[in-house]
C-alpha cells in the first residue's frame, strides 16, 4: 500500500494514516465527475450568489420511478468522491468505498447513489473539486469574492443539493447518509424536507452544534486569522496564509483522532533519533512531525477563506433552524440509523445520542449503533465498514 493511497483515504498526511488497512477493491466501474450549475441562488441570509456551480458524481443506476436514490453528503475537508476511481490508475478510491458498490452495504446493484461537492468546499485547488465560494470570481467585480462572499449555512448546502436532484427529476430520497459534516447535512435534510427523505444514516455527527463545539470550531480558525498573509481575506494573487492554514489543519487532524490511536501509532518516539528533543529545538516527537506534515499537505490543496466559511456554517447549524433543537426536529418523519464513534472527541457520542433520543421521544423509528474503536472521529470515515451490516439491514427496512 502506497504512501499516496493512505493520504487520499484519510484526507490527511500519509504519516498520520500509515497504520490503517484499506479495502482491496474499489467501486466497480470508473466514476465521472460532473458539474451542476444555477444562474443564481438566494441564501438563507437573503443574499444572492450568481453563477453557482457544484461538482457531483454517481454510482449505480437510477430506476424508472426515480425512487432508489441514496444521497451521500461529505465531511468538512471532503468532497463528492465517496467511492470508486476517476481513472484506473488512481491510487485511491473514494473515502466510503468500503461500503458503496455492488453487493456492499450501500448496494449499487439496487441503489442510485449520488454525492456532490458543497458550496465553499475546502479543497479549491483540487482539480476534481467544483464549488462556488470565497475563492470564486464575483461576476460583478471580476475579482475573487474573498470575505465578501455571503455567509452560508448547512441549509444552503442542502438547498443547492436539492436543486441538483430536482434537475435530475428526483423528488424522493430513499436515504440521506454521511459522516461528520455529512451527518449534519443528513439531519438538516430530514428536518428541512421531511416529505422527501425516508431514511437518514448520520455517522459521527450532530443535529446541532452545541456551545462546546462552537468554541472548538472557533479555535480551528484562529491560526488563519493571525497569519499576516490572511489580510482580512484579501490574499488572492498574493502570498497566501499557508502557515496559518497548515496550523489550522494540524489542529483539525489531531482533533479528529483519539488518545488510544495516538499512543498506539506513535507512543513517545522521536521523529529523528539523531535530533534529540532533549538536546535541540530541531528535534521533534514523531507525532508532532506527523501532524506538521499533515497540516502542510492539506494546506497545499485548500483555501483559507473557505476553511473559515465552513467553520461558520457548522457553528450556525441547528437542524430545522428553529428556536431549539427539539423544535427543529419536530418536522422529521424519516427513520434514522444514528452511528456515533466510541472514541470520537471531535463530535462526541453524546451529540448523536441527544439527537437520537429527541427523535425517539417524538415517535420516530430510531436505531443507535456505536462504532467501536480507538481511531477517534475518523473511525466514521475509515472504519465505517465495521457497521456495514447494520447499515445494510437498515436500508432494507
Amino acid at each position: 500500500m502506497t504512501r499516496e493511497l493512505r493520504l487520499r483515504l484519510a484526507g490527511i498526511a500519509a504519516v498520520i494514516a500509515a497504520t490503517l488497512a484499506m479495502p482491496a477493491l474499489a467501486y466497480d466501474g470508473l466514476v465521472e465527475k460532473k458539474t451542476f450549475e444555477m444562474p443564481s441562488y438566494v441564501t438563507v441570509g437573503g443574499k444572492t450568489i450568481k453563477n453557482v456551480k457544484i461538482g457531483w458524481e454517481s454510482y449505480g443506476t437510477l430506476n424508472a420511478a426515480k425512487d432508489n436514490v441514496i444521497l451521500i453528503c461529505h465531511f468538512f475537508s471532503g468532497d463528492s468522491h465517496a467511492a470508486g476511481k476517476y481513472a484506473a490508475a488512481d491510487a485511491a478510491p473514494g473515502y466510503w468505498d468500503s461500503i458503496i458498490g455492488a453487493g456492499k452495504p450501500i448496494d449499487t446493484d439496487k441503489f442510485f447513489v449520488i454525492s456532490s461537492d458543497t458550496l465553499v468546499n475546502l479543497s479549491t485547488k483540487n482539480p476534481k473539486v467544483v464549488t462556488t465560494g470565497p475563492a470564486s470570481i464575483n461576476p460583478d467585480t471580476g475579482k475573487p469574492y474573498g470575505m465578501t462572499f455571503p455567509i452560508v449555512t448547512i441549509r444552503d448546502f442542502v438547498n443547492v443539493q436539492k436543486a441538483l436532484l430536482e434537475s435530475l427529476g428526483i423528488r424522493k430520497l430513499h436515504t440521506v447518509a454521511g459522516a461528520s459534516m455529512g451527518a449534519i447535512q443528513a439531519f438538516e435534510w430530514a428536518a428541512a424536507y421531511p416529505d422527501m427523505v425516508e431514511r437518514i444514516v448520520p455517522v459521527i455527527g450532530a443535529a446541532e452544534a452545541d456551545a462546546y463545539t462552537i468554541g472548538w470550531l472557533d479555535f480551528w480558525g484562529q491560526p488563519i486569522k493571525i497569519d499576516p498573509n490572511w489580510n482580512g481575506g484579501d490574499y488572492y494573487g498574493k502570498a497566501e496564509p499557508e502557515a496559518g492554514l497548515a496550523l489550522a489543519l494540524k489542529i483539525v487532524t489531531i482533533h479528529a483522532r483519539a488518545p488510544g490511536w495516538a499512543d498506539a501509532t506513535f507512543g513517545r518516539k522521536q521523529a529523528d533519533p539523531a535530533k534529540s528533543v532533549l538536546d535541540s529545538w530541531d528535534g521533534k516527537f514523531a507525532i508532532v512531525d506527523a501532524l506538521d506534515k499533515a497540516g502542510a499537505a492539506r494546506a497545499k490543496v485548500a483555501d483559507a477563506n473557505s476553511f473559515l466559511y465552513l467553520v461558520r456554517a457548522n457553528q450556525l447549524h441547528s437542524a430545522g433552524m428553529k428556536g431549539s433543537l427539539e423544535e427543529g426536529l419536530k418536522s422529521v418523519k424519516a427513520k434514522a440509523l444514528v452511528i456515533p464513534a466510541s472514541s470520537d472527541e471531535l463530535l462526541p457520542p453524546y451529540l448523536s445520542e441527544r439527537a437520537a433520543a429527541l427523535l425517539k421521544k417524538q415517535g420516530n423509528a430510531v436505531e443507535l449503533v456505536t462504532l467501536e474503536g480507538n481511531g477517534g472521529h475518523l473511525d466514521g470515515v475509515l472504519a465505517v465498514a465495521k457497521v456495514g451490516e447494520q447499515i445494510k439491514k437498515f436500508l432494507a427496512q
